[in-house]
């Protein structure tokens, strides 16, 4: 009994031993975790297993640009991206991130199949969006959106995929841009936004989050 009990001990040393080398998924501070696990183990929980979220709180990132993801990780770990959301959720699990998680964070999410959502806005919401998406309001002299994200709002290096994403988290980044210098990176963004009424800003998003459905 007593050289089954030992062997018994034995045993559960080594994989004790063994998983006390596994470094563990959700431990962002530890840079032997890959990019690839970081998104399966820790980001898929506000940004869904595919990069298509559940919330409405939080951005789509399949398919998103990757170029666009490195910029953004980055900014979050220097904590020069200070929008409320994004510093409440982004700040402490990119702080110890190195540069090769976030390039494979970035090339993971770039890579995934967006999946189709319902439609959030009215029709006549969609309708009114468009047109400003396509052509601009040139009374106020805002260019048409799609001159930097794409005719089909599918992004273009570090211009952002805007289709697809939810009204509501697109609305509270255009007030952002709007309102605050909390995206310091996205003076181009602040000009635009700033002539946007609150009616515009939720037309363009409700157009924008119908896009893949059209």
């Amino acid at each position: 009994m007593n050289k089954q009990r030992t062997i018994l001990f034995v045993a559960l040393a080594s994989l004790a031993a063994g998983c006390a080398n596994e470094p563990r998924s959700r431990d962002t501070a530890n840079p032997n975790v890959s990019g690839e696990t970081l998104a399966m183990q820790v980001c898929s929980n506000c940004h869904g297993a595919s990069g298509t979220a559940n919330s409405p709180n939080f951005p789509n990132l399949a398919a998103q640009q990757e170029a666009y993801l490195i910029a953004q990780l980055s900014e979050f770990r220097s904590h020069s991206r200070q929008d409320p959301v994004g510093y409440e959720y982004m700040w402490g699990l990119s702080h110890h991130m190195t540069d090769k998680q976030i390039n494979e964070l970035a090339a993971h999410f770039a890579a995934q199949k967006p999946l189709r959502q319902a439609v959030e806005g009215k029709s006549e919401h969609i309708e009114a969006g468009k047109a400003i998406f396509i052509a601009g309001v040139a009374a106020k002299g805002i260019p048409p959106c799609a001159s930097c994200h794409g005719a089909q709002a599918e992004g273009n290096g570090k211009f952002p995929r805007l289709a697809g994403q939810h009204i509501d988290y697109l609305v509270k980044q255009l007030a952002v841009f709007q309102r605050s210098n909390d995206r310091p990176e996205g003076s181009l963004m602040k000009t635009v936004a700033h002539e946007l009424t609150r009616e515009n800003i939720e037309n363009v998003a409700a157009y924008l989050q119908a896009m893949p459905n059209l």
